[in-house]
């Protein structure tokens, strides 16, 4: 069976980028490979074995288009509340916080943040499906 290991994005300023991960959602450098003409950046976080992987192309110099392909990323944590208010208090900018219900309970909760590159991760509240 596969297991999901890491998910890669391509960001254009490595500071600017860990400065935002380590911020936003705790994500510290796991490891981190230089190579001729590019630099791939392994994130992760105590909660999970799973990584974000951030490219970094060293010719580049002009942001990526993100296309209308990509969706998002999303993350789960215990109290969406105080992470809404600890985002808003570090400057980070979140969308507001959503509800969405079924059948009349509760689905998911949750909101939008974008990194620096425009990214989109979502932030659930851990509830149902989404612990």
């Amino acid at each position: 069976m596969a297991k999901a290991i890491h998910s890669m994005i391509r960001v254009l300023d490595e500071q600017r980028s860990l400065d935002f991960y380590r911020q936003a959602f705790g994500m510290e450098i796991a490891d981190r490979y230089d190579f001729e003409t590019f630099t791939l950046v392994y994130l992760s976080n105590s909660e999970s074995e799973f990584e974000l992987e951030l490219t970094l192309n060293k010719a580049r110099t002009e942001p990526y288009a993100l296309g209308d392909g990509y969706g998002h990323v999303a993350v789960s944590v215990d109290d969406l509340d105080a992470e809404h208010a600890r985002f808003a208090e570090l400057g980070l900018n979140p969308d507001k916080i959503v509800e969405f219900n079924r059948d009349g309970a509760l689905f998911a909760r949750f909101f939008f943040v974008t990194d620096p590159d425009g990214y989109k991760i979502e932030v659930l509240q851990r509830h149902g499906r989404f612990t």
